[in-house]
Parts: structure tokens; sequence; C-alpha cells
């Protein structure tokens, strides 16, 4: 017996380098890099992982593919003054993930729309891609449907 679609997804994209999902997902981030920054999706890239977080194709839900630049962060060196021996410029770590980034920078754009999920999409040396999935809490698909409409209060 074969395995269903959602899990030969799920096995192909656990190691994404090694599934044949190499190439075009390769060639799809060369157009991601040079598209805006956020981007509205018709439909999930990655289906199994959508519906795993909450994803349903009905009206009401919209899903973004947002980039984030990857790194770390470095602060400006002291200029004046006595110099501090390791000086606090180099290993800085964020507080926040890069997918709560991208989270927040979705949310700021789509002020109506409340943020159900996220996920990994693709990263290569420069940024990281990832879908969040957003829901319309004032649709009445959304307010009618109890799986979902706890997100309407």
């Amino acid at each position: 017996m074969g395995l269903n679609v959602y899990r030969q997804l799920a096995e192909m994209w656990k190691s994404p380098e090694k599934s044949s999902l190499k190439q075009v997902i390769r060639d799809r981030a060369i157009r991601w890099r040079r598209g805006p920054t956020i981007v509205r999706v018709e439909t999930p890239t990655r289906l199994n992982r959508a519906r795993s977080l909450g994803y349903r194709a009905k009206p009401g839900y919209v899903v973004v593919r947002v980039r984030v630049g990857r790194g770390g962060f470095q602060r400006l060196r002291p200029k004046g003054g006595r110099r501090p021996k390791k000086m606090g410029v180099l290993k800085i770590k964020g507080a926040k993930s890069l997918k709560q980034i991208a989270e927040e920078r979705v949310a700021k754009k789509y002020p109506n729309l409340k943020v159900l999920n996220s996920y990994w999409l693709w990263k290569d040396g420069k940024y990281k891609w990832f879908e969040v999935i957003l829901v319309d809490p004032h649709h009445p698909a959304v307010k009618s449907d109890p799986k979902i409409n706890w997100i309407c209060r």
C-alpha cells in the first residue's frame, strides 16, 4: 500500500536538499529574492504543513509569504573614550526568532486579519522565507465554523 499524498509531501520536506524539491525550490527562491518582501499567495507551498497548522481552503483564510534577513546583529563599535576589552560588537543574539519577526511584519501589513500560524519555507545565505496563515475574524464562513470561530472573540 502506498503512502498518501500528505505523508509523501512531509517526507519530501523533511530534507528538501536530498529530495526532488531541491531544484524546484531553489529556482523559486531566485524569483522570490527579486520580488517584494511580503507577498500574498493563492495556495500554500507546503500544503501538508499548512493544513496541520489549521489552514483550510475556504474563504476567510489567507496565506502570505514573507522574507526575513538572516544573520546575527552587529552593534556599532564605540568611537570615543576607553576601549572596552571585548567591545560588545559581535556575537549579539536577537531576543525574537526570525519566525516571530516574520509573523509580526505580516500582522502589521494586514491589520484586519489575525495570524493563525506560520511555517518555514526555505533559506539561502541572505534570507529566510516563511509562509504565514492569516484568518479574517469578520468573515461569515469563519464565524460559522466551530473549529475556528474562537479567533473571532
